[in-house]
């Protein structure tokens, strides 16, 4: 869609102009919005037309996955593309038209998610899995305040009522914790009473499990995953900042916080390898460019580490989401995900893996919530310090906090 429009502009309307004309190549953000365009319109798409169970392809290996799979999908979409959705600054006519669009498809999205007499009523109280993707759809409200606001009276308590039902579910002893954390968050954020007994247990829990230099334990057991990058880093970031001005009882644990995700999103720079590509390492590596949802995060909310500039962040990455979504295999023929990190690898996916989880993916797009002039993108390409370092450049050590 980006794509098209850029080329309307340019005077470009016809096949035969690229006889004489080569367009020039599109710029980082033009590749994230592409990307975005991509992975949010079927579902979105879907969804407004309340036609998502109908036609979303449902690929796993349990038999249980149709009663969860499009909570998940549109729970994890949102998280990724709520900043954008909340941006309102536009310097190019065209992604506002783009965004205005999916705006307005959320609204009626989340209408038919939260409506009993829907079709596409969602499940979010039967079975565990539902109150992890009413967490990261709470999350995607706070990320997208104006998505909130731009949802009616009726659609609003159809959305609380659909998060206060996931209370009856009891989150297993590990990152699940934050799963009903964020949704209390949801409700201490915008007015609502809330749980503070399921905040407090999740954010102390968390506080035992530090492990040092930036990692948790998934629990009180360390995992060589990206599950620090994909719930547990920026759960604790967002819900810190969704209660702080009303629990003052954790500002020095923010504190400490900040200071954590900092150091862990140093490091995960430093995971990225000239070539974009990274460990595949632990549980859930289908969730492809997802794993850096922490980096992303913290790009987005501006609190990079020093000497980690944005717009090195910005081209890994753009290199990574390349690597990770632009094999064959990755979107079947009518666009939706397929499991996989490099293309369509099914056996990469967990039994708790299907077609709505990938959509975590999306994550990665949090920095798109920063409007086009930020430094994020405004900044020439800059290589990140693993392409740094293999091509000779003499850079300073890396130390633990």
């Amino acid at each position: 869609m980006i794509r098209r429009l850029f080329l309307k502009t340019l005077g470009i309307s016809s096949v035969g102009a690229f006889s004489s004309f080569t367009p020039p190549a599109p710029t980082d953000r033009q590749i994230w919005l592409n990307y975005l365009d991509k992975t949010a319109n079927p579902v979105l798409t879907n969804l407004a037309n309340d036609s998502l169970k109908a036609n979303m392809p449902v690929e796993g290996k349990t038999k249980d996955r149709p009663e969860y799979t499009h909570l998940e999908a549109f729970g994890r979409l949102l998280s990724g593309i709520g900043p954008w959705l909340n941006l309102t600054e536009f310097s190019d006519k065209s992604e506002e038209q783009m965004r205005n669009k999916y705006f307005a498809l959320t609204l009626k999205a989340f209408d038919n998610a939260t409506n009993p007499n829907a079709k596409d009523f969602m499940n979010f109280n039967k079975g565990g899995q539902p109150v992890v993707d009413a967490a990261f759809l709470a999350q995607g409200l706070i990320r997208a305040p104006k998505v909130w606001e731009g949802l009616s009276a009726p659609v609003k308590a159809n959305v609380v009522k659909a998060f206060l039902s996931s209370r009856v579910i009891r989150p297993g002893f590990n990152n699940w914790l934050l799963f009903s954390a964020m949704i209390e968050a949801f409700f201490a954020k915008y007015g609502y009473d809330y749980d503070k007994m399921r905040l407090d247990y999740a954010i102390r829990q968390h506080e035992q499990w530090y492990l040092g230099d930036g990692m948790y334990g998934d629990g009180p057991n360390f995992h060589w995953d990206y599950y620090n990058s994909y719930v547990i880093q920026p759960f604790l970031y967002d819900i810190m900042e969704a209660i702080l001005s009303k629990e003052l009882v954790y500002k020095k644990m923010a504190e400490d916080v900040m200071k954590r995700a900092i150091r862990y999103a140093a490091i995960q720079e430093r995971l990225i390898s000239p070539e974009g590509t990274f460990p595949i390492i632990g549980r859930s590596i289908a969730y492809r460019a997802g794993a850096f949802q922490h980096l992303a995060n913290m790009a987005l909310v501006e609190k990079l580490p020093e000497h980690v500039t944005p717009a090195q962040v910005r081209s890994a990455l753009t290199t990574v989401m390349q690597r990770t979504t632009e094999s064959e295999g990755t979107f079947d023929a009518k666009g939706w995900l397929q499991i996989g990190l490099h293309g369509h690898q099914p056996a990469i996916g967990e039994t708790y893996i299907s077609t709505g989880s990938l959509y975590l993916c999306a994550t990665v797009l949090l920095p798109l919530g920063l409007p086009a002039k930020n430094p994020f993108w405004a900044d020439p390409a800059a290589d990140w310090t693993a392409k740094k370092v293999w091509s000779g450049v003499d850079i300073p050590t890396d130390h633990a906090i």
